[in-house]
């Protein structure tokens, strides 16, 4: 549902842009991946790499800073082994449920009778 009142719009700068494209271009780096550490939508950092194709931003680059962008190719490794984790952990709890289940559903004649050691 919408809210009320104006709509906030950020408003970024033409250094800001190139810096984000430059890292996007970056081998093993993916464009949501920047876009998601930056606080962007992935769309328009896309929209930004058309521009500077286009030639429509034009700019000098700023160096970057490699450890970014290995902390994001990190960081892109470890909510890929978080998914996993929760799925192997859903998986888990199911298997659990249905063998509990299970066994409250064993007919009494399917069950295995201890003999009675009393004497009578």
């Amino acid at each position: 549902m919408p809210r009320a009142g104006p709509r906030r719009v950020n408003r970024y700068d033409l250094q800001f842009k190139l810096n984000a494209v430059e890292l996007s271009k970056q081998p093993g780096v993916q464009v949501q991946d920047v876009a998601a550490s930056l606080c962007i939508h992935p769309f328009m950092l896309s929209r930004w790499r058309k521009q500077v194709a286009d030639g429509v931003l034009v700019g000098e680059v700023q160096e970057l800073d490699l450890g970014s962008v290995a902390e994001l190719q990190r960081l892109r490794e470890m909510e890929r082994k978080y998914k996993r984790l929760l799925m192997e952990h859903d998986l888990l709890k199911k298997a659990i449920r249905f063998a509990r289940d299970q066994r409250g559903l064993a007919s009494p004649s399917s069950r295995q009778t201890v003999p009675s050691t009393r004497s009578r």
